[in-house]
């Protein structure tokens, strides 16, 4: 550890040279490395800025295997693995006696932080909810349904425009369940997947077997959640088992929440037969929030990321952004990582520069290649720097892709300004990828699906 110490500048230096890493990317996320201890031939580093599990997440891909490689040639030293943790883990590891009973959550992937096999967030909770005007029914009647599950409110159909709050209430539910009994089977599921669970299954050679797995998995489940279901409007295959589905565990007095951008009445190519099962429970809109409410969740926001920013800008977000919660954290994220990267305090001039595309109430936003990447990686749970990077994993590759085809066919952007905001990739890079999505689209349904869920929340209108 001593000669590390000695040697770690010197190693971030060399590893920025061998790899052609950017003064931006080196001095973002090289020089906030710390080292931290070594335990088990393991080597922790903890990261000196954003914790939350995404960034470090991003940094354990993407520089844990070339700084191995490096410190292997510069001080002869080989290690098993390479871990970047938040500082939250790295205060556990002292009080710790053995290391190997640690449990890192911090260096998951997103998508791999989940609790038990519920695939549910367990950041998204009661507790860090910010209640108002506009959804303090919505929040009141999860809570009981949470309390209660199968008892009271069965369905529970959340419903509310994009980025108002749904999905946090759902797992929300979820997390509150679990916490009060561990073995209670709960299943989160966007109507997405479930549609491409039911197009799998029904391709298999051995389809009557495959369906039978199909309904034994959502069939005898304690807890059903199927978010955005207005995406299996249309879909006769994927309606029929979701009908038989709901029927079955209705019956068996199991807990069914919904969630939907508008109630079931206005869904015009809705059967009859779902909006009377609907409305055998409980409708809970959730509406846009008002200036108290928006500025609660940005104070919650900011002091989450422990982050610095003058009252007169909250107050300047709040009153701008006011139909999305989505976009209100959007916004703050982007004025923290400008903030990181010029190493400068975000002044009101610099925030009513780079919020432009987030504020603007008179007029609809305004669809941009910058956007589609952001809603992309947001959708896939993946950074923006991944989808510029030069990862070529499948978990990174596909998304890029998509953002690819959806840059070229929902802008006017050259393929050149394309390729420059996903990491620099020429025109023929941008062609292959939109093209081969566009392939899969004409051919596959599940690809036509994903695309058409994306898309919808590009432009929601």
């Amino acid at each position: 550890m001593e000669e590390l110490v000695k040697k770690w500048n010197e190693i971030l230096t060399y590893l920025k040279t061998e790899y052609e890493i950017s003064d931006v990317a080196f001095n973002s996320w090289l020089k906030p490395l710390e080292l931290f201890q070594i335990e088990d031939n393991k080597l922790y580093i903890t990261y000196n800025g954003d914790q939350s599990s995404m960034t470090l997440s991003y940094l354990t891909r993407k520089f844990t295997t070339p700084l191995k490689i490096t410190i292997e040639e510069l001080i002869n030293q080989q290690y098993d693995e390479i871990l970047v943790i938040s500082q939250e883990d790295a205060n556990q590891l002292k009080k710790e006696k053995d290391v190997e009973h640690i449990k890192i959550e911090e260096t998951l992937p997103f998508e791999e932080k989940r609790m038990g096999n519920s695939s549910i967030n367990p950041r998204f909770t009661f507790d860090n909810f910010v209640v108002g005007r506009n959804n303090r029914f919505a929040q009141t009647a999860a809570l009981a349904v949470a309390e209660s599950p199968g008892e009271f409110y069965n369905p529970l159909y959340i419903y509310g425009g994009p980025g108002l709050g749904k999905t946090h209430l759902m797992q929300a539910i979820g997390n509150y369940i679990e916490n009060q009994n561990p073995k209670a089977n709960i299943l989160y599921v966007t109507s997405e997947e479930f549609t491409n669970e039911v197009i799998e299954n029904m391709r298999t050679n051995n389809n009557a077997t495959a369906m039978q797995r199909f309904r034994d998995k959502y069939r005898t489940v304690d807890v059903l959640m199927v978010d955005d279901i207005q995406f299996i409007i249309g879909k006769e295959a994927t309606q029929e088992e979701f009908f038989h589905t709901f029927n079955a565990l209705h019956a068996m007095g199991k807990q069914i929440v919904i969630s939907s951008d508008k109630p079931p009445k206005d869904m015009e190519t809705l059967d009859d037969r779902f909006k009377s099962r609907f409305d055998m429970g409980l409708m809970a809109d959730i509406g846009y929030p008002d200036y108290e409410t928006r500025m609660a969740i940005l104070n919650k926001k900011i002091e989450e990321k422990k982050f610095n920013l003058d009252e007169s800008i909250r107050k300047y977000i709040a009153e701008n952004i006011q139909s999305n919660i989505r976009e209100i954290e959007g916004a703050l994220n982007k004025l923290i990582a400008f903030s990181r990267l010029e190493k400068i305090d975000i002044t009101m001039e610099i925030a009513e520069r780079e919020l432009q595309n987030f504020i603007s109430p008179n007029i609809s936003r305004e669809i941009t290649p910058q956007l589609i990447i952001e809603v992309v990686a947001e959708h896939f749970n993946i950074t923006v720097d991944q989808m510029a990077s030069k990862n070529r994993s499948s978990s990174v590759v596909r998304p890029r892709q998509i953002a690819m085809y959806l840059c070229n066919t929902m802008t006017s952007s050259s393929l050149q300004a394309i390729g420059l905001l996903l990491g620099g990739r020429d025109h023929s890079t941008i062609i292959h990828g939109a093209n081969k999505i566009e392939d899969e689209i004409d051919k596959e349904e599940a690809t036509r699906n994903l695309v058409e869920t994306i898309k919808k929340k590009i432009n929601p209108n």
